[in-house]
């Protein structure tokens, strides 16, 4: 667990790429149709910390994001591929989002949607398509 400080806030470099990882965990947590209550029991981890991580307020441990992606069904590479501390291992040669830059709101959509448990494969390729020619068709 990561502090600095009675505020209980992270120091300031850690603290964008947490926030964006707890949103990325709620956001899967609540796609899933888990409330935090569920999701501490199905993780083992309580409700109250599961709730600081989702607000970007602790760096979780390895052992804390494998049972938060094992509730949500997601791989352990996902979420640290999420957390900038690791490569994304799940996009491949077709993947088109290499031309967008890291900072465009397109790369978190299009890796929310490629990390959700309930598409299937082809239903992820159909959605990114439609996805991108909506923001294509935007900067015409």
């Amino acid at each position: 667990m990561v502090r600095a400080g009675d505020n209980g806030e992270v120091p300031n470099p850690w603290q964008a790429q947490l926030r964006a990882l707890g949103a990325f965990i709620r956001a899967q947590r609540q796609l899933a149709d888990l409330s935090l209550r569920e999701m501490a029991a199905l993780t083992r981890i309580s409700n109250a910390y599961l709730s600081q991580i989702e607000r970007g307020l602790h760096q979780p441990s390895l052992t804390v994001l494998r049972a938060i992606a094992e509730g949500l069904g997601l791989t352990t590479e996902q979420l640290l591929a999420q957390a900038g501390w690791a490569q994304a291992s799940d996009a491949g040669p077709a993947d088109a989002s290499a031309d967008v830059p890291a900072e465009a709101p397109a790369a978190s959509t299009e890796d929310s949607i490629r990390c959700d448990p309930r598409l299937t494969e082809t239903q992820r390729e159909a959605l990114l398509g439609v996805y991108r020619s909506f923001i294509e068709g935007e900067t015409r």
